[in-house]
């Protein structure tokens, strides 16, 4: 572990040991620090961040008594390792349910809907799944096409992820292959049969229609059926507070000013970059273009981390990072599904959850999302 990335605020009204320890719980939730790594001394770290040695000795006591550190006479204090014995993950498991069961009570006697404990549960997990992926990602490359495998290949959305991990949970022995290709990418992928469906968001700048005239342009005289999933809200993410006064894109050429972009072939870069050019601002005007990420929580993370000061992303995102948001555009975002794909028995739940009223209640509990239209389908041949 890097004790740099230990860092303290004297200003805030969170205690100090407090701060410490949450960030040690993120950065193992992260597996940045791994089951069995050994932490800084206390003496070290705190000459390290300039505080009394007690306050890290507490930090370090409170998270030994959530079993999440174990301190060893002579061997220093490490993070536990993971007993994977019957008799321990049993117990882990009940731990883990008591856990969830008394949240989940009390955010209802908050009088919170189940529907929206779902959206925030599916919201933070796809949150830490991505703080997990800490390793590049391979080159992206479609996953051999099995009978019980569905291929999606496009742009990452939330609304999607939750829509899949609804679909794992009905169908058994049902596997799903996702790869972030971005909108075109995705269409790219199904004129060469390398996906089972694609997720995109394409605005055309000619019609002022979102995906119908790029699927005709990719995939003419082919069948296709283009699902709607949901409306979402595009916009800019800053950091907490907007301490940088952020309102619009024609800030991101002010001095100062860092910017985090989405990769070539993303449905929200193609946005973007109309956009800019519509008001008449070259990618040269703004620090940080270049720098780009897969999917919009990569973005609202990079920003939430620090690393940068804005980024154009799903409102969904920045809820999840907890960072700041202005909205300023509404977009289609739609499944395309080759014909005889959108008729399979294979398909088949997948539209079914799309239609139901759960699915709906869920994404729109997630906010930023607009479900209306979901499960509307118009027919492209």
């Amino acid at each position: 572990m890097d004790d740099r990335e230990i860092r303290i605020d004297i200003h805030s009204t969170t205690p100090l040991y407090q701060q410490i320890a949450e960030q040690l719980r993120q950065l193992i939730a992260t597996e940045q620090i791994k089951p069995g790594d050994r932490l800084p001394s206390i003496r070290h770290l705190s000459a390290v961040l300039n505080i009394n040695p007690n306050t890290v000795c507490r930090a370090y006591l409170e998270l030994e008594q959530e079993q999440i550190l174990v301190s060893r006479r002579g061997g220093g204090t490490s993070v536990k390792a993971q007993d994977i014995a019957p008799d321990v993950r049993s117990n882990r498991q009940k731990k883990l349910l008591e856990n969830m069961n008394e949240d989940i009570v009390k955010s209802l006697s908050q009088g919170y809907r189940p529907e929206e404990l779902e959206a925030a549960f599916y919201l933070s997990l796809e949150r830490w799944r991505e703080e997990r992926e800490l390793e590049p990602r391979a080159p992206a490359a479609a996953a051999k096409k099995e009978s019980n495998t569905i291929r999606i290949v496009g742009s990452h959305d939330l609304a999607l992820n939750i829509l899949l991990d609804l679909l794992r949970q009905r169908v058994e022995g049902l596997k799903t292959e996702v790869i972030h290709a971005g909108s075109l990418g995705g269409l790219i992928a199904l004129q060469e049969e390398r996906a089972d469906l694609a997720g995109t968001h394409l605005l055309d700048e000619e019609t002022g229609e979102y995906n119908y005239p790029y699927v005709k342009r990719i995939l003419p005289g082919r069948e296709m059926a283009i699902v709607n999933l949901s409306f979402r809200i595009q916009g800019l993410m800053f950091a907490k507070g907007n301490p940088k006064k952020i309102k619009g894109l024609e800030d991101l050429r002010r001095r100062g000013i860092v910017f985090v972009n989405r990769q070539k072939g993303s449905g929200t870069r193609v946005l973007l970059d109309l956009q800019l050019k519509r008001q008449g601002i070259t990618p040269a005007d703004i620090k940080g273009y270049e720098k780009e990420f897969e999917t919009h929580l990569e973005v609202a993370s990079h920003i939430s981390r620090g690393n940068a000061d804005v980024g154009l992303g799903i409102e969904a995102a920045a809820l999840s990072n907890g960072i700041g948001f202005v909205p300023m555009f509404r977009e289609r975002y739609d499944l395309v599904i080759p014909i005889e794909n959108f008729r399979s028995a294979r398909l088949a739940p997948m539209l079914e959850i799309i239609g139901s009223d759960e699915f709906k209640k869920i994404v729109d509990s997630v906010g930023g999302y607009d479900t209306s239209q979901t499960g509307t389908t118009i027919f492209v041949s």
